[in-house]
């Protein structure tokens, strides 16, 4: 049996990992898919999407079973269906094959990305929970960017369906390893009973955790499209080969995104140890995370702008870099705030209901969207939208980060 917390959180850091590998290897050998199988870019961006719709649509239900069963077997269902799924995007003979499989993925990842943070909170002492988050969400970087570099590399030497193969594998494994986790002891038990919709009237009047989601959505449009399209753009706007392509926005996704995350944990946890008050101290807490996360993205939006300007590849990966530690820094700050902004018995729902709703208003849009612009226009001129979102979620983020008189 495992349980000791810092074991624990090593282990659902590499499952986060791995979430964010298998989502990304479709990024990585896109040109390819779309050779073979003959699609636009339309399809191609609707492949994120129903991946998105199966992970909001059922990441509400998650966080309600959540609130009141056995968190550990639920995460374990979750990452055996993803990986499942993932090896099924590598047999797709056609659009609908890829698609359906896609949204099974997302099926897979909403169970973890429920559960794992609620466990993680519980496990974290309360002045270090930023930085343990972090420590958490650091793997969203790392595991993108080895999505980028193992799709690119396994796709350059035995072809784009072997990176599905590959990026699927280890996950049926470590899925065995969540049962063996011993669940943490709850701070508060969810209300018995109560329907989702009771939990969506309880969470949505919150200032802070409503302007929270929605700067979310804005930010999670922006990074989605990015994330989604940055290989095709560099492999059509500079003429890289695909390897070389991924290879090196992976490295800079890597440090990037690694040094972002962490910086982001440490000056979140000052911001909030500052904000502390002792009549609400984490409604108080909260606002200093999301003050953190408003910098964040405000200095986003103008460094990705500029990534769509330059002419050149070197340019582009020297901005980009800049433009990763940035926004980044928001990874760990934002999932804080959101769970600091609620009552304790309604942590799991209140994660559930805000990967519902960044999706759903996010990145649900931004690849079909961006796909859509690339094929009427260039991809170098759809690329614009990204930080047209960064922008937004910064202003919603200032506006949840300001005091108010109401414990809000």
């Amino acid at each position: 049996m495992i349980r000791r917390p810092l074991v624990i959180l090593i282990l659902l850091t590499g499952l986060n990992l791995l979430n964010y590998l298998d989502r990304y290897v479709l990024s990585a050998v896109l040109p390819k898919i779309e050779a073979e199988l003959a699609l636009t870019k339309l399809v191609e961006g609707a492949a994120a999407t129903v991946f998105l719709v199966g992970y909001f649509a059922t990441s509400p239900m998650f966080g309600v079973m959540g609130d009141r069963g056995r968190r550990t077997r639920l995460m374990a269902l979750g990452v055996t269906v993803w990986s499942l799924a993932t090896l099924w995007s590598g047999l797709s003979a056609g659009k609908w094959s890829l698609l359906a499989s896609r949204a099974f993925v997302g099926i897979g990842e909403a169970s973890y990305a429920t559960i794992a943070p609620t466990i993680i909170d519980d496990l974290a002492p309360p002045e270090k929970r930023g930085r343990w988050l972090s420590v958490f969400y650091t793997a969203m970087p790392i595991g993108s960017a080895l999505g980028y570099l193992t799709g690119g590399a396994v796709e350059h030497a035995f072809g784009w369906r072997a990176a599905f193969f590959v990026a699927g594998g280890p996950g049926l494994l470590l899925a065995l390893l969540c049962l063996g986790v011993v669940e943490p002891e709850r701070r508060a038990v969810a209300k018995a009973k109560e329907p989702l919709l009771t939990a969506l009237r309880d969470l949505f009047p919150l200032r802070i955790y409503r302007r929270a989601v929605l700067g979310y959505a804005a930010y999670t449009f922006a990074i989605g499209g990015f994330a989604f399209w940055a290989p095709t753009f560099i492999y059509e706007s500079f003429h890289l080969d695909l390897k070389a392509a991924n290879f090196k926005f992976g490295i800079i996704t890597v440090i990037g995104g690694a040094i972002g995350t962490v910086v982001g944990g440490i000056l979140g946890d000052r911001a909030a140890k500052r904000d502390r008050g002792e009549l609400d101290p984490d409604r108080n807490a909260s606002l200093g995370y999301l003050r953190i996360a408003a910098w964040s993205a405000a200095l986003g939006a103008p460094l990705a702008a500029a990534c769509f300007i330059t002419s050149s590849a070197g340019l582009f990966f020297g901005v980009a870099l800049a433009c990763q530690i940035a926004l980044f820094v928001s990874n760990s700050p934002i999932n804080a705030a959101l769970l600091r902004s609620v009552p304790e018995e309604r942590r799991a729902s209140a994660m559930a209901l805000s990967i519902f709703a960044i999706h759903l208003f996010g990145d649900l849009w931004s690849p079909p969207l961006i796909g859509a612009l690339a094929d009427q226009f260039s991809m170098r001129a759809a690329m614009f939208t990204v930080s047209i979102g960064f922008a937004i979620g910064a202003i919603f983020w200032f506006g949840g980060g300001l005091r108010t008189r109401q414990p809000t």
